[in-house]
């Protein structure tokens, strides 16, 4: 989720849900090291729980960036041995991890000797063409040892050379099996998965066999699947917001952020898919995606979009 979890993303998705826990864009550690630190963690306090996905394979680097990561208020460090981009495994961050456990184990250690945050792994379940269990089951087994109970797995292989990062995303072969298995086998750990889940039929059938499910394109794309997630996981009693008052809620935090410099199209390229498959969906886009208009504009384009996505709506009802 490169370039798409930033701040205004996550701010954006919590108008949706105040549970579901937010995960950054991956930031690797020498860059807080070396660049500026400031405009890679600062986030809203609105956005909690929300995580800090860090890249690395220095223990002291990644023991650093998550004393960063604590000192601004993340509520856990994730480390990411899932990213199958040759540009990340360039600086040994991401899946290519997987096949240096004990490395791992070593990065988990030292984070969590710098930190009182809980310290988890974002992995794939396995490398390359092999699917052999024990390679996955190893991994979580020796970085189990160093101190990490929570494991997002990625229900797919990762192939290191010959693919693109979107056709790792869809060429590999799903294996939910695997992650059901790992449940299994460690029963003691926290086990989420990740990778093609679209609707809540698989969501609430997935939680029958693992801990917790992650979202990510999904939920980019049609945020709104995130509406249900207090009501049907955590017991809320509330209504779910409508994509109306979504949008509402969005116009202050548009103000302040227009006020710091920041343009619209920073924030509305986030919120393009809040009425996915609702009438008037495409001419919602439209405006929040025409370059022009997105120039200069303020909020008061997002309230524009509104009034022309509602009469589709109340033709609908």
């Amino acid at each position: 989720m490169m370039d798409w979890t930033d701040r205004h993303c996550r701010f954006f998705l919590r108008q949706i849900s105040r549970h579901a826990r937010l995960y950054t864009e991956m930031v690797t550690a020498p860059a807080l090291i070396h660049g500026d630190v400031p405009r890679h963690l600062d986030f809203d306090q609105a956005e909690h729980p929300v995580a800090l996905q860090l890249g690395g394979s220095a223990t002291k680097d990644l023991a650093h960036a998550a004393k960063l990561g604590e000192r601004w208020g993340y509520d856990e460090i994730n480390l990411n041995c899932g990213c199958p981009s040759e540009r990340v495994q360039s600086g040994s961050f991401g899946a290519c991890l997987m096949a240096e456990p004990a490395l791992v184990a070593d990065c988990v250690k030292a984070m969590r000797d710098a930190v009182a945050l809980p310290v988890t792994i974002k992995h794939r379940i396995g490398l390359d063409a092999s699917e052999d269990y024990g390679f996955v089951r190893d991994f979580v087994g020796t970085v189990a040892a160093a101190g990490c109970d929570v494991f997002i797995v990625h229900a797919r292989n990762a192939v290191l050379k010959g693919l693109s990062p979107k056709e790792n995303r869809e060429v590999p072969r799903l294996r939910y099996d695997v992650v059901h298995r790992l449940k299994r086998d460690f029963p003691v750990l926290t086990i989420v998965l990740n990778g093609g889940i679209t609707d809540w039929t698989t969501i609430e059938a997935e939680l029958n066999a693992v801990d917790g499910v992650m979202l990510g394109r999904t939920a980019y794309h049609d945020p709104m699947i995130l509406a249900l997630v207090d009501w049907r996981l955590f017991g809320e009693e509330a209504q779910p917001p409508t994509r109306e008052k979504v949008l509402r809620a969005m116009v202050p935090y548009v103000d302040a952020q227009r006020a710091r410099g920041v343009p619209l199209r920073s924030i509305a390229r986030h919120m393009l898919g809040l009425y996915h498959g609702m009438p008037g969906g495409r001419r919602f886009r439209q405006i929040l995606s025409d370059a022009t208009r997105l120039r200069d504009a303020t909020s008061a384009l997002l309230l524009e979009a509104l009034l022309e996505v509602e009469p589709a709506l109340a033709d609908v009802d």
